[in-house]
């Protein structure tokens, strides 16, 4: 597993609870840190995250407090760890959002959509899953 840190940064709750559930199927649950108030992800990043660390933010785009692009912008201007890899999470097939997000390509390492699938999620973090989903 490549990243020790997962942050899941959403203004929806239900949306953050959907994609931890379907984070647990691979049997990570305890690396998974989810905020619905994006100031306090940045905290989280800037004063908690050790520089050998690899951590994954899953980034909606639209937020009321700050967007996805605005959180980007911080990241940058206070200069945040490389090894932060960010994939932007969007309802949105917008083209425009697509270029704004290749404009921070040392952290934004996708752009994935609504809601998050397994598939993608393994691709991404490199671990398959480790319980089936029970219905």
């Amino acid at each position: 597993m490549k990243y020790s840190k997962i942050y899941l940064v959403d203004d929806c709750a239900a949306t953050n609870l959907y994609h931890q559930v379907m984070l647990r199927r691979f049997g990570i649950e305890k690396r998974v840190r989810t905020f619905t108030d994006p100031e306090q992800a940045l905290d989280h990043l800037r004063f908690q995250t050790n520089a050998d660390e690899k951590v994954l933010v899953l980034l909606d785009i639209q937020m009321p407090e700050m967007d996805g692009f605005e959180f980007l912008e911080f990241m940058e201007l206070e200069e945040l760890s490389t090894d932060i890899d960010v994939v932007m999470v969007t309802s949105s097939s917008e083209d425009s959002d697509r270029r704004l997000a290749e404009q921070f390509p040392h952290f934004v390492l996708d752009f994935i959509n609504k809601p998050i699938q397994a598939e993608e999620v393994s691709n991404i973090i490199g671990h398959s899953i480790a319980t089936p989903m029970a219905f």
